[in-house]
């Protein structure tokens, strides 16, 4: 209770003190000025007024848009310096760093383009950037890319539109990113500039955002260390859900889905609004529900069923001085965990395995949409205050937020409703950055940022132990463009992270774990340019040191988890993990043809892994947990390499704009730099994957239906024979190829879209399949027809449909 305590009371002061002590500011320290842009926004060649078109001032998060006539008038902020979007459908955006002080006419005109090669990212920079001038790859994508895409997850979503990522997966529910190679703690997910805190160490845990309010998604491939310090090694995905919609605006969406394979059926409404006195708000709330999926070989695999409850939004101010939100989020799941147990003599999945109510499960069971044991209760609440004010010719960013992660999981049929582990992790994040007044054309930000977190077991068995942490970062951000083409960047940080760690003696009077006191701290930097050769090429280079602290799971674990097979150790003598990452690349986007390719390098010291404990006697040491006998794991620590590239090529030959043949292809490697058991490959790295798609983009088909595609999808996810098979820790995977298509258009009406529908069927061919990455390719053997683990979900449908609802205020 004290943390929630200390976490709203924080909360609310620095949401009063930023809209009414800084509203005092803006005429005390803040000098008087502000300004606005004002002018047209036209179609580059035939001058027509674009009714509708976009004007965002990213810095200050707010905007408008134009009128019938295509006039508009952004509303005032802060004078400064921002980075200007304008944007209209089925055109190429203008992005430009504009000085806004006083009324500043501009007219903008856009040209008619087939393919957007520009976004704007705040995800690993001190303020928004364009994409083009940020040293790391980075990759965005918008709401309308996740309309498109039929994944059952979000992560899924990314495997399929980033090239490089992966997903860490336990069914079609849980699921967590792989950046080239590195996931777990050593990807950071940031849900609305928030690190996301929620046990992210355990391999069944997911993100736990809620998928359909996501507005917005940023993948940084490198080490994040920088801004997020430790656990950023391997990248960050920053999902943003609230974002201001144009001032003098009303905007809400109704979005279903339904998938047959496992049933799944979702709803999402959401409402937000922006007034001309700058108060502004969003709200959307959210269910999901899924039975069993299915797949050929498997059938209905049980307990892979899920149900979410979700809702959030935020209320906020916008004015000449800044800006100022609340942002509330609350993620409800119920999730059941497969074990795939079955039956000797059938091979047909067995319910309550291991209970005296153990049985062979009924088509009831396997059409249910309630899990059974062993599943998970997740709720993870979130609050928190976002603010940016004017400090004379800078700007202060002060974001504070709380967030409350429980985590009940039940493994006993006869007590379905008494948890055996509850995990009650909560966080209090902290950022304050200031971004100083733009000197010779450079762009500095200095800043402090961590989180103080305490986690409680509230359950008979305990796996971690109870702990408080605090971490802390001091680091410094610069960034220059020099001739409107080249752009350096770069930065350097120091962290702390001080862990309290609790003893805890079980009813037997055993002692499980022992109090114990660390300190961790490092550094890391990054170094960076961007060359724009030209409107079309653009070069990257970047070098950049990211750590991490070892997480308390792999310093004191002691015990096992629901699902898994082996009983880990902790080592209270872990080091931090180091890396050094070299990064190049170029991307170019001409008329008929645009092509990337990005290559890194990246060696880690002190790599952190789990490894077999051998036995006094000879042999595995196991460990027996209710009548069972588990294989001992210990963490361990040695170095490690990881290398690779990925490439993408899209075609689309004039006069035939609308048809697009894209080619994506990713590859990692990584190694340990010495052998274990005669092997040396780094565990659970992605194998190399080709995405071929054909596609048709067709901005206008007739009277009343607009933005019609039709694409043909050809995933083909070659061997991976290059596995760490040393203790038993993971087996090669065959490659395999699935066929997909999908169609989508827009209905509309005096210019307005009623509705969008997006089509697609995954998996046409019902290949059955492994994914090298899937948890439930180790489950058990099916005896009857002797294949190990569980496969991948079978051919499916999917649907969607979006109803915007749009108004504009006069």
């Amino acid at each position: 209770m004290k943390m929630i305590a200390l976490g709203l009371l924080g909360l609310f002061l620095t949401s009063y003190v930023s809209l009414e002590a800084n509203t005092r500011v803006a005429f005390t320290a803040v000098p008087a000025t502000k300004g606005n842009l004002q002018g047209t926004v036209v179609d580059l060649l035939t001058g027509k007024p674009l009714a509708g078109a976009t004007i965002y001032l990213h810095e200050a998060k707010t905007g408008t848009i134009a009128g019938t006539d295509g006039t508009y008038k952004t509303p005032e902020v802060p004078a400064g310096k921002y980075l200007v979007e304008v944007s209209f459908v089925g055109y190429q955006s203008y992005l430009e760093s504009m000085n806004i002080e006083g009324t500043v006419k501009q007219d903008f005109k856009l040209k008619y383009s087939v393919l957007e090669n520009e976004a704007v990212t705040v995800t690993g920079v001190a303020s928004a950037t364009k994409i083009r001038q940020s040293a790391q790859p980075v990759s965005v994508l918008k709401k309308s890319d996740l309309l498109k895409n039929s994944a059952t997850n979000i992560v899924d979503a990314l495997t399929q539109l980033v090239p490089g990522v992966a997903t860490l997966s336990t069914g079609p529910a849980i699921a967590k990113p792989v950046i080239r190679g590195l996931g777990y703690n050593r990807v950071i997910t940031i849900h609305d500039g928030i690190r996301q805190e929620g046990q992210q160490w355990g391999d069944e845990h997911g993100i736990e955002v809620d998928e359909y309010s996501i507005q917005k998604v940023e993948v940084l491939k490198g080490p994040a260390s920088l801004l997020y310090g430790s656990d950023g090694m391997g990248g960050a995905v920053h999902l943003i859900t609230n974002t201001p919609v144009e001032q003098g605006t009303i905007k809400g969406n109704l979005n279903g889905q339904l998938i047959d394979n496992n049933g799944l059926n979702g709803i999402n409404a959401n409402v937000a609004g922006h007034l001309k006195n700058g108060f502004n708000w969003n709200v959307y709330g959210t269910h999901k529900s899924a039975k069993d999926y299915q797949n050929k070989y498997d059938g209905r695999v049980l307990n892979s069923r899920f149900n979410e409850n979700n809702f959030g939004g935020y209320i906020g101010i916008n004015k000449s001085w800044g800006y100022s939100h609340l942002l509330v989020s609350n993620f409800n799941q119920k999730i059941g965990v497969v074990e795939g147990d079955r039956d000797n003599a059938t091979g047909k999945f067995t319910i309550f395995t291991g209970s005296p109510l153990e049985r062979i499960a009924t088509d009831a069971d396997l059409n249910s949409r309630t899990p059974v044991a062993p599943f998970q209760r997740i709720n993870h609440f979130k609050i928190a205050s976002d603010n940016n004010i004017a400090v004379g010719a800078g700007r202060l960013a002060v974001n504070l937020g709380y967030q409350r992660n429980q985590r009940k999981e039940f493994a006993d049929p006869l007590a379905p409703n008494t948890p055996e582990l509850f995990f009650d992790l909560q966080t209090i994040n902290y950022n304050v950055q200031l971004q100083l007044k733009e000197q010779n054309g450079w762009r500095t930000a200095i800043g402090i940022n961590g989180m103080y977190q305490q986690n409680r077991n509230k359950a008979e068995e305990v796996l971690i132990p109870e702990y408080n942490q605090f971490d802390a970062g001091v680091f410094v951000y610069t960034r220059k463009t020099f001739n409107n083409n080249l752009t350096l960047s770069g930065g350097i940080r120091g962290d702390m992270r001080k862990l309290n760690s609790h003893a805890y003696t079980d009813d037997n009077n055993e002692i499980k774990f022992t109090q114990f006191n660390k300190t961790f701290g490092n550094f890391s930097g990054s170094i960076g340019l961007a060359y724009n050769a030209s409107d079309a090429v653009t070069f990257k280079a970047n070098i950049s040191r990211g750590y991490r602290a070892p997480s308390v799971s792999e310093l004191a674990s002691n015990g096992t988890h629901e699902g898994t097979n082996r009983y880990e150790y902790g080592d209270k003598q872990l080091k931090t993990e180091t890396s050094l990452q070299l990064d190049a690349g170029v991307e170019a986007y001409t008329e008929h043809v645009s092509f990337m390719v990005n290559t890194f390098y990246n060696h880690i010291s002190n790599y952190i892994f789990y490894s077999k404990l051998e036995s006094v006697l000879g042999g595995d040491s196991l460990v027996t947990v209710d009548g069972e006998d588990l294989t001992a794991f210990k963490f361990k620590q040695s170095g490690a390499t990881l290398y690779g590239f990925e490439a993408k090529v899209d075609f689309h030959p004039h006069p035939l704009d609308w048809l697009h043949f894209a080619n994506t292809f990713s590859m990692v490697a990584g190694k340990f730099n010495e052998s274990f058991e005669g092997t040396n490959r780094l565990p659970f790295i992605p194998p190399a994957r080709l995405l071929t798609e054909l596609r048709g983009d067709f901005k206008k088909i007739g009277s009343g239906i607009g933005n019609l595609y039709v694409k043909l999808e050809m995933d083909n996810i070659l061997n991976q024979n290059r596995v760490f098979t040393a203790y038993n820790t993971e087996s090669a995977t065959s490659g395999y190829t699935l066929l997909n298509i999908g169609a989508g258009t827009e209905f509309t009406s005096r210019g307005r879209t009623l509705f969008s529908v997006y089509l697609a069927v995954n998996n046409i061919a019902d290949v059955a399949y492994q994914n090298h990455l899937s948890r439930l390719k180790y489950a058990a053997v099916n005896n009857v027809t002797g294949r190990m683990g569980v496969f991948n979900m079978g051919r499916n449908f999917n649907i969607k449909i979006n109803v915007p609802l749009n108004f504009k205020l006069k």
